[in-house]
């Protein structure tokens, strides 16, 4: 069976930043990595599940909203898969990204927070995605835009 290409990334050489993971045709997948893979540092299903409705909300209401095909998180629970389109180039797509990040501090409810919008509407919390979403974009400010995985992985 064909070897898929985020199983032939060495993930013991992935650290925290934003990757471009693989192009098909006109949809680029980023790889958010938001923790050290197999570092037992895991993000809760919470945290996971409010950062996912924060953020899927704010980029598909940014200007770029229509180039957004998806953004979920990854099962590992390490970070988050977020495909745009080609017409959004990796640099715009690394400051739509913290432009986003540093909007959720400042918003004041979660959103699709209510029985009806959500299949596990009690899972959520505003605070655990403002912690969340602070961490990571004080990460990819210091790492500045950079889209190429660490040497080895």
């Amino acid at each position: 069976m064909k070897r898929i290409a985020s199983f032939s990334v060495d993930h013991d050489a992935i650290v925290p930043g934003m990757y471009v993971s693989r192009v098909d045709g006109d949809a680029v997948t980023y790889d958010l990595r938001t923790r050290k893979p197999n570092g037992g540092d895991y993000m809760s299903n919470l945290t996971m599940h409010s950062v996912e409705h924060m953020l899927a909300t704010l980029l598909r209401n940014s200007e770029r909203g229509d180039e957004v095909i998806y953004f979920g998180p990854m099962g590992c629970r390490t970070g988050f898969y977020l495909i745009l389109r080609d017409t959004v180039s990796p640099n715009d797509a690394y400051d739509l990204l913290c432009r986003v990040l540093a909007q959720v501090a400042d918003e004041p409810a979660m959103f699709g927070a209510a029985r009806k919008e959500c299949g596990n509407y009690r899972g959520l919390s505003l605070a655990a995605a403002k912690a969340e979403c602070a961490k990571y974009l004080a990460v990819l400010t210091a790492q500045g835009p950079h889209f190429d995985y660490p040497k080895g992985a």
